[in-house]
């Protein structure tokens, strides 16, 4: 009750200070207070589902956004800096971690900083994969060559996916054991080439090999007598070689001069020092009517700066124009780090390594790297700086388009794209 009797004293007091006075002084108004505005809810994070790899590219790495703090993106690579890769590992374990820089400076993906590891592995594969996996690494970017990309894949068991970012091998290829090329293979590079003589009207090949069935130096000749042949074209000579090695070819040249009518292709998957050399030699027989092709050693080794290459066509990963994004992305790799890369036409084969990779955990949304490997394999259309990549019903090798490019001129330029 007499909390009542309180309560309805406190009433009478409001009501009576709500009437106000009778006497005719007017007293200012307090002013009104304004209710507290509602306190907004922390807009959500945006959670990254695919990668635009133009935002990342364009980052000014001396006006960052603000630094990823989560959990760390691991990317292992195994490169082999030897004389016979390290034309391409090298600049290509250089390239990578600048494009890392990049993706952290545009804030990482969903908010992760991305870590790139550089192992080499010199005499012992298995020991610099070790090393990496012990690291954390949540996939491998791998060397091209069997030698060494065989030890690294007996190592990982295939729980880690293994992106051998320059190869062509078709044998590198296995989907279930987590092994995947990040380009077009031996058989689909070698096609193209025989398809674009065929479609300039060359009806006649002239091929030089290692020996049928020899990785690189004896499978992309098989491909394109396969391909050359089932286009209606006739291989009047097969010649053998020593892959790097012979540049006195006088003994194969004689025999050509006696079969040649000067309108064959010549294809091999020789180094351009080997190419133009056979070409001379070649010329020195008034053989000078005929046209050459090789596969993406010659883009490797230098045709284009290569002399007498004029004319010479060879198929590169990707064809580069001055001022396109990946001719951008070297040209800022060079302003920034102070130095050119080599093997131009390969840089973006390593960069979309890392980036496949990332896509996978992003889409599985995972950091194990079995279930990474698992959405990497439904991998479908994504849009890399080598072109669009598709693991989805492949058992690893990506199907690509085949730039041909030529010398034109003085000029590398592309003259076909073979799908």
């Amino acid at each position: 009750m007499k909390r009542r009797i309180l309560a309805l004293l406190a009433v009478f007091a409001l009501l009576g200070a709500a009437c106000g006075s009778d006497d005719d002084t007017t007293e200012a108004e307090p002013a009104a207070t304004e209710a507290p505005a509602a306190t907004e809810a922390p807009a959500a994070a945006v959670t990254m589902t695919s990668i635009d790899i133009d935002h990342i590219l364009s980052a000014d790495l001396a006006n960052c956004e603000e630094a990823p703090t989560g959990d760390p993106i691991r990317v292992g690579m195994a490169m082999d800096f030897s004389d016979v890769v390290g034309f391409v590992d090298i600049p290509g374990s250089k390239v990578v971690p600048y494009v890392a820089e990049l993706a952290n400076c545009r804030g990482g993906f969903n908010g992760r900083p991305v870590e790139v590891r550089v192992a080499e592995v010199g005499e012992d594969a298995a020991l610099a994969t070790e090393d990496l996996l012990d690291w954390g690494a949540h996939f491998l970017i791998g060397p091209p060559f069997a030698d060494f990309a065989l030890p690294i894949l007996q190592t990982t068991g295939g729980e880690v996916p293994l992106f051998v970012a320059a190869s062509t091998e078709p044998t590198l290829a296995d989907a279930s054991i987590n092994s995947y090329l990040v380009t077009f293979d031996d058989h689909q590079m070698s096609g193209a080439a025989a398809k674009w003589a065929l479609g300039e009207g060359i009806t006649r090949a002239i091929v030089f090999t290692e020996g049928a069935g020899i990785p690189y130096t004896g499978v992309n000749p098989d491909a394109f007598i396969a391909a050359f042949e089932a286009g209606g074209g006739e291989v009047v000579s097969v010649q053998t070689y020593v892959w790097a090695g012979d540049t006195d070819f006088s003994s194969q040249v004689n025999e050509i001069a006696q079969i040649s009518q000067n309108n064959e292709v010549v294809f091999s998957a020789a180094l351009g020092f080997q190419v133009t050399a056979l070409r001379g030699q070649l010329e020195g027989q008034d053989l000078d009517g005929l046209t050459y092709i090789g596969t993406d050693a010659l883009d490797a080794t230098g045709i284009q700066v290569e002399a007498n290459n004029e004319g010479i066509a060879h198929t590169p990963h990707t064809s580069i124009t001055a001022g396109d994004r990946i001719d951008s992305m070297l040209a800022a790799f060079e302003a920034v780090k102070g130095e050119a890369l080599e093997s131009r036409g390969f840089m973006a084969l390593y960069v979309d390594s890392m980036f496949v990779g990332i896509q996978g955990m992003l889409d599985c949304g995972c950091d194990d790297t079995a279930e990474i490997g698992e959405a990497v394999k439904q991998l479908s259309g994504f849009q890399g700086l080598s072109g669009e990549i598709t693991y989805a019903g492949t058992n690893g090798i990506p199907p690509k388009a085949v730039p041909i490019n030529r010398i034109v001129n003085g000029e590398d330029v592309l003259v076909a794209t073979i799908d």
